[in-house]
């Protein structure tokens, strides 16, 4: 789709953002670094979607698109089943079959490989970018994973893995790690199970408390002027002659030089009307957080179970599941035990019973598992979302490269690939 002729660009002195988590924060927080005032509006509050409860995984090596093969290996069958890692309720809507459709189509090696290509050149950027935040004073840590392992009960299961590592390197992405026996893995992290007998240990990998990290974003955010109106739902988004336009639930208009919507798994709700005709569907994902008896050292995951556990002080997050359903659907407690019983063999000292801050979360997906960035048919409109189980590890770079984008009127070559109106 082509976008209509504009004058020649001045940037916005005013923006609002539309979405408290680390994508709308991190785009907010970089405006203010080009001197631009900005607004956030939440209908919750910071944090409060898919940013709190996830694994909190800082790993560019790992960012890769969700469409792959190995998710049509699955079955009908298997994503019928509340117990499945990836599970899709019988009663879809047209809407969801429609980006099953899609997903089903871009889960080819060929369109993975092409996938992953155009993540590189922003995955290189992404630890970068949480650099330059804690430069600018966001007062929260990225933590180095002193261990980062990919674990399984046999060699014959992790192969799946190392062909991924090496079509990632294929498509210029670097990965570092090592490949290890049970024994090794176990001397490494005393929290895996005898249960584990072959593991892959990453390099270079972070993690963060999601939830901690982008309320201290938030809070770097007010701290230089910005305002953050929470609990306030944005209704409406309109294209005026004299600005972006934005309706809150009380009916106040307020206008902006320019708006990012950055509402996650509802992004189509007000993108659409501007261009944006690609579906955004809910991944959802669910944690809980358990007492263990050995904090791992750095995150652990069961790739073939798809369970990320990530140490938090004292206690460990276990994470899993994409459920394709409704964002405001309730909490399906089945998904959570389903989430405990796959860990439960495989983790030592680990009390699944002492289940805290369960939770679910929307991932905003679609259906080539590349996000949407940047401007729409309106060129004061810009979309920032879509970046399914990499939003936090994305977050901060979409946020410096879109900022670039609305303030000098040229769009960074990383972008190129995740056009909103494609």
């Amino acid at each position: 789709m082509t976008r209509p002729a504009s004058p020649a660009h001045s940037g916005p002195r005013s923006v609002a953002v539309v979405g408290a988590g680390m994508v709308g924060l991190s785009t907010a927080w970089f405006l203010q670094e080009r001197g631009v005032d900005v607004t956030v509006y939440d209908r919750d509050g910071v944090a409060a979607g898919s940013s709190w409860g996830n694994a909190g995984w800082l790993t560019p090596g790992l960012a890769t698109p969700l469409p792959e093969p190995a998710v049509l290996s699955y079955g009908v069958r298997a994503v019928l089943s509340p117990s499945s890692p990836v599970y899709v309720p019988p009663s879809a809507n047209p809407g969801l079959l429609r980006f099953l459709a899609g997903f089903a189509r871009n889960s080819t090696a060929t369109r993975w490989l092409r996938a992953m290509r155009a993540l590189v050149p922003i995955n290189s950027l992404s630890l970068a970018a949480f650099d330059t935040l804690a430069e600018g004073g966001v007062e929260a840590r990225t933590l180095d994973a002193k261990s980062f392992l990919a674990a399984y009960r046999t060699a014959a299961e992790r192969r799946v893995l190392l062909e991924e590592l090496e079509q990632i390197h294929a498509a210029g992405q670097r990965m570092e790690f090592d490949v290890l026996d049970g024994d090794e893995a176990r001397g490494i992290e005393p929290s895996l199970s005898d249960e584990i007998g072959a593991a892959i240990r990453l390099h270079g990998q972070r993690y963060i408390d999601p939830g901690h990290f982008v309320h201290a974003l938030g809070d770097a955010v007010r701290a230089r002027g910005g305002e953050i109106r929470e609990r306030t739902e944005v209704t409406d988004v309109r294209d005026a002659a004299t600005g972006a336009v934005v309706r809150t639930g009380d009916g106040q208009d307020r206008r902006f030089d320019a708006v990012v919507l950055a509402t996650g798994a509802w992004l189509g709700r007000h993108a659409r009307k501007f261009g944006v005709r690609s579906v955004v569907q809910a991944g959802r994902g669910y944690s809980f957080s358990v007492p263990i008896e050995h904090v791992p050292t750095g995150p652990v995951y069961f790739p073939g179970q798809r369970v990320a556990c990530t140490p938090l002080g004292d206690r460990l997050r276990v994470a899993g599941m994409m459920e394709f359903r409704k964002p405001e659907a309730p909490l399906d407690a089945r998904r959570i035990n389903a989430i405990a019983e796959a860990a439960r063999p495989l983790l030592r000292g680990a009390d699944l019973d002492a289940r805290e801050d369960e939770w679910v979360g929307s991932r905003p997906c679609t259906t080539d598992g590349l996000p949407l960035i940047g401007a729409t048919r309106s060129p004061r409109v810009f979309a920032a979302g879509g970046h399914g189980m990499w939003g936090i590890t994305l977050g901060p770079a979409t946020g410096e490269l879109l900022a670039e984008t609305m303030v000098t009127g040229a769009r960074p070559a990383q972008l190129a690939p995740f056009d909103p109106l494609r």
